[in-house]
């Protein structure tokens, strides 16, 4: 396994010095390149993939896509949005994509983007300020229907004596869509150990999403019944739709975002449930209000009366599990008002939350001092963004219940497409805490930071791109792992060199934290993150990837992995297929190292390998006809230094964890 994974690396090492003609990528190789293993980690990870996916699969025709409809694009800047639609102004509808190069403020990330995301085209759309007719509907409507199966060729001690279901796991999806004007879903999904058709899940699956969305019906912008996400301003007080991280936000120099749209994933953490809109008060003016109610998991206190913890993982496998389900329940009301003349935005946001069950962590540990507690919770914020030519303005300013600030301000300068600086400041009070809150920040919370970051991005010739950033911040007060006031850098660098079918990128980063020693004094803890890659396209249906992925963590100890990749894709308009083989080597877990795999449709994967193995995986989609398309992906891990893989009741006595997926998608009128 060993030799075969080595002659797999130093096979594409040498393709790469070959040439040809210009590369295909998918938009999940670029976004790969834009993310780093604090992303992996995040909570929203799930649901920027998802919404990449969802805009992915359905794509905008710029020549008749508004400034809300660009907007929905998280990599464009704002100054890209205002240009985009200034060209289609004065040019007229596009004739093709090329055209994206002539629009002055467009750089190399966006122009490798875009394309997965929009076309051009001059087809008459279905008429506006109307909802389409039933007979329209049922005529010209779009059903998609996807299931999807994971099946593990191992036994974990859970499914012989803990977990109340079947090892399996496995979800079905149904969604029906006309234009960009409604769509209707429905999710039921199932992870493996949780009971399905028992227990208490007597409606089948473990969880369901369904939505409803009408869109662009006179002075009805948006309307979303049932479960659904919201982002408005900077995130300070309210975000559970999209993340930016400290790389990718180089990508949209940090510009403010605005959305509502369906909870289409299957992430049990953090949506609304009830009914939002977003309604036209007049030309320069929009209202967003929402209302919900749901039940959440949560950690009961002795007696039931009180909340410690509010859980977000969506497992119920163990009898203990299951009585944390639903065990509390949360109401949220808010609005929004934007106001939008030319170039200047600004809004007013607020949002209002109470629980059933008062929230007590256990703020005698210092650090949770300040942790969210009691039953009613209340946020307000003001956000502006204003963009003039090549400099660009953005902020959003919020204060919760007890009087406690938070503050984001951005400023971004574009003085070419081949150059963009942005800097970032961020105070937040340790005393601040918002419920629904989700930004931008190095602490992972928005709470208890000061910070600055300046990030660049620069094309100093026509075939090398350059991005870095350093952020450095400040915690006020104690954190986890850290006892008193400490403060975190973070400096990354990033170059990129792509001619015909050759690209190779390189990246380093360098994160320092203080952090306790075994007698509670802060120390620095450096982590080092490299990674070099080598992207080859010998025919316009093949790509080959080596990649070496190194990380080293010193606090007292050293602690330090490698890892070695390659990946091979395919891709005809039938049949497509991506093989990934990997040796990896790491000292522990402060070590671990992260890697890309591609995934069947509506799932990604993005595990993480400590120890010393190997992993293997295939995966195969087929487009069976013009309805019908079916995948399946083999996954394979193999430890060299232990005898059983995990602990507690996912323990496999064993050294070997492999899987099998299996999805099948159904779609009518393409």
């Amino acid at each position: 396994m060993r030799r075969l994974a080595l002659m797999m690396l130093l096979l594409g090492l040498c393709l790469t010095t070959a040439q040809s003609q210009e590369q295909h990528r998918s938009w999940q190789d670029v976004y790969n390149e834009l993310t780093t293993a604090d992303d992996a980690e995040s909570t929203l990870w799930e649901e920027n993939h998802d919404l990449l996916e969802q805009l992915a699969a359905h794509p905008l025709n710029l020549n008749k896509a508004t400034r809300e409809d660009l907007e929905q694009l998280p990599f464009l800047t704002e100054q890209q949005v205002m240009d985009l639609q200034e060209y289609l102004s004065r040019y007229g509808p596009m004739r093709s994509l090329g055209e994206l190069r002539m629009v002055r403020s467009m750089d190399y990330r966006q122009l490798q983007l875009l394309p997965f995301f929009v076309y051009v085209s001059h087809e008459q759309e279905a008429p506006r300020d109307t909802l389409p007719s039933l007979q329209s509907i049922a005529r010209y409507a779009q059903h998609e229907l996807s299931a999807y199966a994971q099946i593990p060729f191992y036994e974990r001690k859970g499914d012989h004596n803990g977990y109340l279901g079947y090892r399996y796991k496995h979800w079905l999806r149904y969604e029906m869509s006309y234009h960009d004007r409604l769509r209707i879903g429905l999710i039921g999904a199932q992870d493996a150990g949780e009971p399905f058709l028992a227990n208490r899940n007597t409606w089948g699956y473990d969880y369901y999403s369904y939505y409803l969305q009408i869109s662009k019906i006179g002075r009805l912008k948006t309307l979303v019944l049932g479960k659904y996400r919201l982002s408005t301003g900077m995130g300070l007080v309210l975000n559970n739709s999209f993340s930016l991280g400290k790389l990718f936000m180089l990508q949209s120099l940090g510009r403010s975002m605005r959305s509502l749209r369906p909870h289409t994933s299957r992430s049990e953490a953090d949506y609304f449930q009830g009914a939002a809109a977003t309604i036209a008060l007049s030309k320069r003016l929009d209202l967003t209000t929402y209302v919900s109610y749901r039940p959440i998991d949560a950690t009961l206190d002795k007696g039931s009366a009180t909340a410690s913890t509010l859980l977000t993982s969506g497992y119920h496998r163990t009898p203990t599990e299951m009585q944390k389900k639903y065990n509390t329940h949360m109401t949220d009301a808010g609005a929004s008002v934007l106001y939008r003349n030319g170039a200047l935005k600004m809004g007013i946001t607020a949002v209002y939350t109470h629980l059933d069950r008062s929230l007590e962590p256990n703020r005698k540990t210092l650090y949770r001092r300040y942790y969210a507690h009691g039953t009613n919770f209340f946020n307000l914020s003001a956000d502006y963004a204003l963009t003039l030519p090549r400099l660009s303005l953005a902020g959003e300013t919020a204060i919760n219940a007890d009087g406690a600030l938070a503050t984001v301000n951005v400023a971004s300068y574009q003085p070419s497409s081949r150059i963009g600086l942005v800097a970032a400041q961020r105070f937040f009070s340790y005393r601040y805490h918002a419920l629904r809150g989700n930004s931008f920040c190095e602490g992972g919370h928005v709470q208890n930071e000061s910070s600055l970051y300046v990030g660049a991005t620069w094309q100093p010739a026509k075939y090398v791109h350059l991005q870095a950033y350093t952020d450095w911040a400040y915690f006020p007060w104690a954190r986890y792992q850290a006892s008193a006031s400490s403060y975190a850098n973070d400096h990354l660098l990033g170059i990129s060199y792509q001619r015909q079918q050759v690209t190779i990128t390189a990246r380093y980063r360098l994160h320092l934290r203080q952090r306790d020693d075994e007698n509670d004094h802060l120390e620095w803890r450096t982590e080092h993150r490299a990674r070099l890659q080598a992207d080859y396209n010998p025919t316009e249906n093949l790509t080959l990837r080596t990649q070496a992925d190194a990380s080293r963590t010193v606090q007292q100890d050293a602690s330090q992995g490698i890892m070695l990749s390659e990946h091979v894709s395919y891709k005809s308009q039938r049949f497509s297929m991506w093989l990934s083989a990997a040796w990896f080597k790491t000292d522990d877990y402060d070590s671990r190292l992260y890697l890309f795999e591609h995934a069947l449709p509506r799932t990604f994967s993005v595990p993480a390998f400590y120890g010393e193995g190997i992993r293997l995986s295939a995966t195969a989609q087929l487009r069976l006809n013009s309805h019908l398309q079916a995948g399946m992906r083999f996954g394979l891990t193999r430890y060299f230094d232990r005898e059983t893989i995990g602990s507690g009741l996912q323990q496999i006595d064993g050294t070997t964890k492999s899987d099998l997926e299996l999805s099948l998608r159904w779609k009518l009128r393409d």
